[in-house]
């Protein structure tokens, strides 16, 4: 079972990279990278569609989860917790949804904001920004030092048929991807 953190005195040791899991998400195994010049973590994520469900704003998105699985996406659905500018490590700047969901890392777990954004041409489908570091301590002279999962494909295999159908069955009020959303328009929404 996991524990959830209680006190910002216990941090778990982690290496510059690790196996995480994003239950809320649907997501059992996810290769990420710790990114100290990140100040929010991000997710890759495509075809993202943001929509309104009982006047809450809402994204559904698709991930390729493993780097060297195309073929393997899972549909994932979220609340949007803010939209907001974030520079990437080339210092472009983009508008991207904000969602809040529980990390696990090992046996701990904790809630961190991610931002969705595409990246598909990384190595690491996720980063694991400053905020989330609070709760943790990094050596960056190893990787995985909370190991390996027993079986990585295999955590996603009874899943797939699921991961597939996911979002299908919620009406969705669309929003066209031309419509700017503001803080102000999030918070009118709450």
């Amino acid at each position: 079972m996991s524990q959830t953190i209680q006190s910002s005195r216990t941090k778990l040791m982690i290496g510059w990279r690790e196996w995480v899991s994003l239950p809320d998400l649907g997501l059992p195994v996810i290769r990420a990278k710790v990114d100290t010049g990140a100040k929010t973590s991000s997710l890759h994520a495509f075809n993202i569609e943001p929509y309104f469900d009982r006047g809450r704003l809402r994204v559904a998105f698709q991930i390729h989860p493993l780097r060297t699985r195309k073929d393997l996406i899972v549909t994932c659905d979220a609340p949007v917790v803010d939209y907001r500018t974030v520079s990437d490590s080339g210092g472009h700047r983009e508008k991207r949804y904000v969602i809040m969901t529980r990390l696990l890392l090992g046996e701990v777990e904790f809630p961190i904001e991610i931002t969705l954004a595409n990246r598909e041409s990384m190595t690491h489908k996720m980063l694991i920004g400053r905020t989330a570091m609070k709760h943790l301590l990094i050596d960056p002279s190893h990787a995985f030092l909370l190991g390996k999962p027993d079986k990585i494909v295999g955590a996603y295999a009874s899943k797939k048929k699921k991961a597939s159908l996911a979002g299908k069955n919620k009406k969705k009020k669309k929003i066209k991807s031309s419509s700017v959303l503001t803080k102000s328009a999030l918070r009118k929404r709450s």
